[in-house]
Order: structure tokens, then sequence, then C-alpha cells
């Protein structure tokens, strides 16, 4: 007997033939290597290249999406900015603090002139200002540490 029921959330995001799911599985688990590049090197950035691979994820693999919200180290970050667009205060320091090093590294030995130096400085301001923008997390239960179970995984809002 065949049983018929309404497409759960995950099903509806997910795409069906397997070499699209196959292409953002593959996309997801790069950029989860960038982000690792990312911890380890200064210049380079993480969190954006976790955000890229949970949203990789969350249409390939639930599992993976799930691992990565759950992390007991970047979850708490990534499900803030999944549920609210929310950042952190102290990652919002960090990463001014990472652009503006980011700079003068880029000023000290690039030697760039006023017509490349103006415009990488209106862009990082930019990327600065938007940052300082974005809301701080409200305290909710999953920014106390609660775990998430698997139904409430399927549930969370994909931006």
């Amino acid at each position: 007997m065949v049983e018929f029921r309404a497409p759960m959330e995950t099903d509806l995001k997910m795409p069906r033939r397997f070499p699209v799911r196959a292409i953002y599985l593959a996309l997801g688990s790069v950029m989860l290597l960038l982000a690792f590049i990312g911890m380890l090197l200064p210049i380079m950035p993480t969190t954006i290249f976790l955000i890229l691979a949970a949203w990789f994820f969350g249409r390939s693999s639930p599992r993976l999406e799930a691992w990565l919200l759950q992390h007991p180290r970047f979850g708490k970050t990534l499900r803030s900015w999944r549920d609210e667009g929310a950042i952190p205060a102290r990652i919002k320091m960090v990463a001014i603090a990472g652009m503006l090093c980011g700079y003068l590294i880029f000023f000290v030995t690039a030697f760039p002139g006023p017509r490349l130096a103006i415009p990488v400085g209106i862009f990082i301001l930019g990327c600065a200002a938007f940052i300082l923008t974005r809301p701080e997390p409200r305290a909710t239960s999953l920014q106390n540490g609660e775990s998430m179970s698997g139904s409430d995984i399927g549930a969370t809002k994909c931006t």
C-alpha cells in the first residue's frame, strides 16, 4: 500500500534530482574547507563560508546541516544568523578588527595608489557598516545552548 503524506519543509527545499543535490553537497564541502582555512589564516573570513556551507548542506544533506547547526563552537552563531539575521557583538568586533587588520596589511605591503586604496577602503567600510547594522541575537532557548532536535532542524527558516 502506498502512503501519501504532505511534504515536509525539508522536502520542499531539497532538490529531487541527484545531480543538483550532488553539486550542492560539493559546494557545501568546498565552503566548509574554506571556512577551515579561514580559521587558520587571520586574513580570510570564516563565518561567511560556514553560513554558505549550512545553506548548501540544507539543500543536499540534512545530516551535515544538522551537524553544523549543532556544532558546539559555530552552531549558536549560525542559528542566530539563520533565525534572526543577527550577529553577536563579540563577533561584530572580531570581524571589524579583522577587516581593519586586513586593510592595514594590504596598505603596508602592496603600497597601493589612491586609485586602488580608496575603492578598497570604501568597500571595506560598506562591509563594516553592514555588519554593524545587523541586530543582536535575542535571548532564546537556542541562544542559551539548548540543542535542537531533528524535527526542530527541519523546521528552521532558510534565508
